[in-house]
């Protein structure tokens, strides 16, 4: 009783914050954060897809290896040179497998050819061990293979062949079954957890460590800005399950980098929220200079007495400069005044990035500029 009445107490500073504190641009942690030791592992096999009406490998050692190999578990033995390999492909599965998985979990595979096999559709995975980075099997994979995609026609010489997506590349959802708990340690020998933040920044870091602390006080530091150390209070101590779910809805304001991101391939600009600029002044114009080059005939008069038909080349050459046009922006605008002041000025994607990469040679930009 004396227990359930320190975690009663304990809940209702909790829930008054939760009501009070909460604000649109506030983020749960266990949005921004996972806990040390609570991750997932990655596991690899060598396996066989059967089933593939011919589009298999073609007479490859290693395929007609496997198959001569997984025969032989069945008590068939079966010289190497008497083996077609044309319905059946030699294929990797990879899969993550989560950090609380128990044996008779299921977990969803990727199946992807390493012959020359033309596709994977309607094939089915033969039973096919998963291996950690430490040699040890954790789960087993079988079962049909989805491909999102088709490969059709005959190809070749007069023939046409229909691809859509990648044929050679499937899944099995749910296809494999865990077989090995991976040991996970979240809570140390002394009682205390690490939350690591998705995006490291030193005020987020400090905000998380506040959060928490105004609940549970002198429970928790911010070390770096990736780490946030928190001691499980005595309250919940055997119930860590419990602690970690309350902590997780805790909100917190991320603080975010200025930055401004450029992809030049696809014309993309994304900028934060705290971007600044200096007092800068911005002009855009163009000029645009068309040459283009035709061919005349060039006849002698009707009554003339001699000359011949001639071809004769001529060139226009077409000036047009648009009107420049000129903005001041305002000492420390934010980015909706910078965007308002570019958009003034009419400017396409690609005038608008080469516009904020010379701003930033200028230094009038107060952000990260970052080009892809």
């Amino acid at each position: 009783m004396h227990m359930k009445r320190m975690v009663k107490n304990l809940i209702w500073p909790v829930l008054a914050m939760l009501c009070v504190g909460g604000t649109l641009e506030a983020a749960r942690i266990k949005d921004i954060t996972t806990v040390q030791g609570s991750r997932d592992n990655q596991l690899v096999g060598y396996g066989l897809v059967a089933g593939l009406a011919g589009d298999g490998d073609s007479r490859l050692n290693y395929t007609i290896q496997s198959i001569a190999n997984s025969l032989r578990r069945f008590g068939i033995t079966v010289p190497a040179d008497k083996v077609k390999s044309d319905n059946m492909a030699a294929v990797i599965v990879t899969c993550d497998i989560g950090p609380f998985m128990r044996p008779g979990s299921r977990i969803d595979v990727t199946v992807s050819s390493i012959g020359d096999a033309d596709s994977l559709q309607g094939g089915v995975l033969l039973q096919t061990p998963l291996m950690g980075a430490d040699g040890k099997v954790y789960a087993v994979a079988q079962g049909p293979v989805a491909v999102g995609g088709f490969l059709g026609g005959a190809g070749g010489a007069g023939g046409a062949t229909v691809q859509k997506n990648h044929p050679t590349v499937g899944i099995i959802s749910s296809g494999a079954i865990v077989e090995r708990r991976i040991d996970t340690t979240i809570v140390r020998d002394d009682g205390s957890l690490d939350l690591l933040l998705h995006n490291p920044d030193y005020n987020t870091a400090v905000r998380i460590a506040e959060a928490i602390n105004r609940v549970f006080p002198a429970s928790s530091l911010a070390g770096d800005p990736v780490c946030v150390n928190v001691r499980v209070p005595a309250a919940f101590r055997g119930q860590e399950a419990n602690f970690m779910a309350l902590l997780g809805t805790f909100e917190v304001q991320p603080d975010t980098l200025a930055r401004i991101i450029i992809n030049e391939r696809t014309g993309t600009i994304v900028a934060t929220q705290t971007v600044r600029l200096s007092s800068v002044a911005v002009s855009n114009g163009s000029l645009v200079i068309t040459i283009s080059n035709s061919m005349g005939v060039s006849q002698p008069g009707p009554l003339a007495q001699g000359g011949t038909t001639a071809v004769v080349p001529s060139t226009d050459t077409n000036v047009d400069e648009s009107k420049g046009s000129f903005a001041i922006i305002e000492d420390y605008p934010t980015l909706d005044r910078m965007t308002q002041a570019l958009n003034a000025l009419g400017v396409s994607t690609r005038d608008m990035i080469n516009i904020l990469q010379t701003m930033k040679s200028a230094g009038a930009i107060q952000a990260e500029l970052i080009i892809n």
